[in-house]
């Protein structure tokens, strides 16, 4: 938890306390269900509750933007992004039925109002209007981007514009491909210290 707040520090109370609650959740439902590798729930913090806030360094949602995690597994990105943007709202969609159940359990437990889920593949998801869709390395960036444009508003509310922003590792030259014109790559290590993030980039494509 030290680790959050050493990139966080303005964490509310509520916030805080949130995040705290994230540790043993998971563990608990990681017993039950493998969502997360049983060697890497131990690093929780870092591999998945900071990777996943690693978007905030590039973009500070304004309250009222929309957002769908696709390919949400337990809940990263959207939960802990749903905990820092309480006056957003999030959609968490997988294609794993037990997935979307631990990230809505996990989702009333810390009672957060701003995060519905479905469970439903990408090419599934109808009559959402999103500012973003926010991803964590499911499927290569054409692929994402075929998947979800229909669903990205034309409507602008922040300073990035609209689209697309993943998590992402390694080499992209050849996955940006196409899309080179509208993207823009950030390296998290130049925000996080911790060998972790290093090649580890955000990608932001505008839709």
């Amino acid at each position: 938890m030290d680790i959050i707040l050493k990139y966080f520090p303005e964490l509310t109370p509520l916030q805080l306390r949130q995040m705290e609650q994230l540790g043993p959740l998971y563990e608990d439902w990681n017993a039950k269900i493998n969502v997360i590798s049983r060697r890497d729930i131990a690093h929780l913090y870092e591999h998945h509750v900071l990777h996943s806030l690693a978007i905030a360094k590039t973009v500070w949602f304004r309250p009222g933007t929309r957002l769908m995690d696709l390919g949400c597994g337990g809940g990263f990105p959207g939960i802990p992004l749903a905990i820092l943007f309480p006056e957003c709202q999030f959609l968490l969609v997988d294609s794993i039925g037990k997935k979307v159940r631990v990230a809505q359990a996990v989702a009333d437990a810390l009672e957060l109002k701003n995060v519905r889920t479905l469970h439903a593949r990408g090419e599934e998801v109808k009559g959402e209007r999103l500012d973003f869709v926010v991803s964590r390395a499911v499927m290569p960036l054409p692929d994402l981007v075929r998947c979800v444009q229909r669903l990205v508003s034309p409507e602008q509310h922040n300073a990035l514009p609209n689209g697309l922003i993943a998590l992402k590792g390694g080499e992209l030259t050849d996955e940006i491909g196409a899309l080179r014109r509208r993207c823009t790559v950030w390296d998290i290590d130049r925000e996080f210290e911790e060998p972790y993030f290093e090649n580890k980039k955000v990608v932001h494509v505008s839709l």
